[in-house]
């Protein structure tokens, strides 16, 4: 036969260990939640970092792209600035040799208006010193021979 103690201390240790139970299944759940919890804080944290890296790679695609375009007007810019100097070049010839043929011509109208004597009614006399001067003679009719293919650098 069983005393009443016996069953009284059992019933205690059913008591203590169903307390204890619970417990233990409460720090379980706890326990559960915050890995549930880290779990989700990790997968938002790897999110930013994946859209971090998105919009970083987006924005390396965006500036080459912007990059490309500048270097293409440069270059076309640049084109389009060796195209000028090379007419310049050009105009700065056919200048000079315009000039030449002016100043030959300034010294032929001299020579014959100094040779000229207003009484008489002859042809004018022409003063051979006058075309002693090369540069006089020789290019008087010839055509300005100047072209881009003469200045390339």
């Amino acid at each position: 036969m069983s005393s009443p103690r016996g069953t009284s201390s059992s019933s205690s240790q059913l008591q203590k260990s169903s307390s204890e139970e619970d417990l233990e299944h409460m720090m379980d759940q706890k326990k559960r939640k915050r890995m549930m919890s880290n779990r989700e804080s990790a997968r938002r944290s790897r999110m930013r970092k994946q859209k971090q890296l998105d919009d970083l790679t987006a924005e390396v695609g965006r500036l080459r792209n912007e990059n490309n375009q500048i270097l293409t007007t440069m270059n076309m810019t640049t084109q389009l600035y060796l195209n000028v100097e090379a007419e310049n070049s050009i105009l700065r010839a056919q200048m000079t040799e315009l000039n030449h043929r002016l100043n030959s011509l300034n010294e032929i109208i001299n020579c014959v208006m100094a040779t000229n004597d207003p009484f008489e009614t002859e042809y004018p006399q022409i003063n051979d010193e006058c075309f002693m001067n090369p540069w006089t003679s020789i290019y008087l009719n010839h055509p300005i021979m100047a072209s881009a293919d003469m200045f390339m650098y």
